[in-house]
């Protein structure tokens, strides 16, 4: 922003909250994701700036940094979203297992696919195919509002799931160890450590939000819980679970039953926290995809439109995801494939891993066109299946983070 003083600074970034603020009650109506809204008017804004030749750059860094807060606050909002029920074991075991086969076959499919037209080694290409594999919770999660509750259910547990497993695979097959059992050993061990770890810090959270008398006390948590992710990252554990595991024990709270605990911290207590808790991650996380996903539309150039390669490849891509969706739910879920089939977009978890593949295994030929075309594309699906999926008006209501204030307008 260079050339802008103080005052139009924050003038552009106040304008783009409440920019966003209309795309997300807009997207209901509409029925487009407010993240692909958000997205084109970032490819607008450079457009503008090109046309009136702005030299309006930003680091790499920020957009990555902006991405890893987001991906922390949609897993944490994800665990309070998440309700851990008997009656719900079933929906559970299709979502999780909706999520793991799709991921694994949309991998292998992606990585040969990746491997024959740029003719690169298949164990870079597999880096590259488990992050363009993963669905994007930060865009399914904010765009499920006219769906039948089954359905919102359904595509919320498989979103969250599609995170938390394509992250911990990636997470593996980056580290650096060769697969073999003493690596796959080590990481399951990691894994292990950091459940228990997830359910001690989780507790040592609780204390400090029951007990503390200050009232900045949630972000408070929120940089403890970043400290937690990075800190998890630098000793190679998947501190996502972590995070997941305090969402899930804030909001299944009443579930427990273990007696030293539940004298301390009474569900009547843990209750009003949570309702506190989400309200505010649903507020911060609408704050950091704003400004996350504008800066990356931002970032793409509509170049890569006229590249006969790009649109091969990323169209390859995207057919193959979506034709493993629709074969995967009709013949194993078994479920209505409309709109379901249609989710299949590819956003904030996608775009932080590319920006954290190690040099080692970066792809020499593999154009960034690519990820723009599919990230565009995938979006641009799941919006025309919800444009078509028919529900009466009543049935629409507002996203998470406005449909506790019901004298919004």
């Amino acid at each position: 922003m260079n050339g802008l003083n103080t005052e139009q600074v924050l003038i552009a970034l106040c304008s783009l909250v409440v920019l966003s603020y209309i795309f997300s009650i807009l997207s209901q109506y509409i029925r487009i994701p407010s993240v692909l809204l958000l997205l084109f008017a970032g490819i607008g804004f450079r457009a503008l700036a090109d046309v009136y030749k702005l030299d309006i750059a930003f680091s790499e860094q920020l957009v990555e940094s902006l991405g890893v807060v987001g991906l922390i606050m949609i897993v944490l909002e994800a665990g309070l979203d998440l309700k851990l029920e008997r009656s719900k074991l079933g929906l559970i075991r299709n979502s999780f297992f909706s999520a793991l086969i799709i991921f694994a076959i949309s991998t292998v499919l992606l990585m040969y696919i990746l491997h024959y037209w740029l003719s690169e080694p298949l164990d870079k290409c597999l880096v590259y195919a488990i992050p363009l594999s993963i669905m994007s919770s930060s865009i399914v999660i904010p765009s499920i509002h006219p769906l039948s509750a089954q359905k919102k259910e359904f595509l919320v547990y498989e979103a969250s799931f599609s995170d938390i497993i394509g992250i911990i695979v990636f997470n593996f097959f980056t580290s650096g160890d060769t697969l073999s059992a003493k690596s796959v050993g080590l990481f399951g061990a990691n894994i292990g450590l950091s459940v228990i770890l997830s359910v001690i810090l989780s507790l040592v959270l609780l204390v400090i939000l029951a007990k503390t008398k200050l009232n900045i006390k949630f972000f408070l948590i929120f940089a403890l819980l970043i400290l937690i992710y990075a800190g998890g990252k630098l000793f190679h554990l998947p501190s996502l679970i972590i995070i997941l595991v305090f969402g899930l024990l804030i909001n299944n709270w009443e579930k427990l039953r273990w007696q030293p605990v539940i004298k301390y911290f009474p569900h009547e207590q843990v209750e009003g926290l949570r309702h506190l808790l989400h309200s505010v991650t649903a507020e911060t996380s609408f704050l950091i995809r704003t400004f996350f996903f504008i800066l990356f539309g931002f970032s793409i150039s509509l170049a890569f439109l006229y590249e006969r390669d790009i649109l091969l490849v990323g169209g390859m891509i995207v057919l193959a995801l979506f034709l493993v969706r629709i074969l995967y739910l009709r013949f194993f879920v078994r479920t209505n494939l409309f709109p379901e089939s249609f989710f299949i977009p590819r956003g904030l978890i996608t775009i932080v891993l590319f920006y954290k593949i190690p040099d080692s295994l970066k792809l020499s030929s593999f154009n960034d066109g690519i990820l723009f075309f599919i990230i565009l594309t995938t979006s641009i699906i799941m919006a025309l299946g919800m444009i078509f999926y028919k529900k009466k008006p009543e049935q629409i209501i507002e996203e998470s983070q406005f449909s506790e204030r019901p004298d919004i307008f």
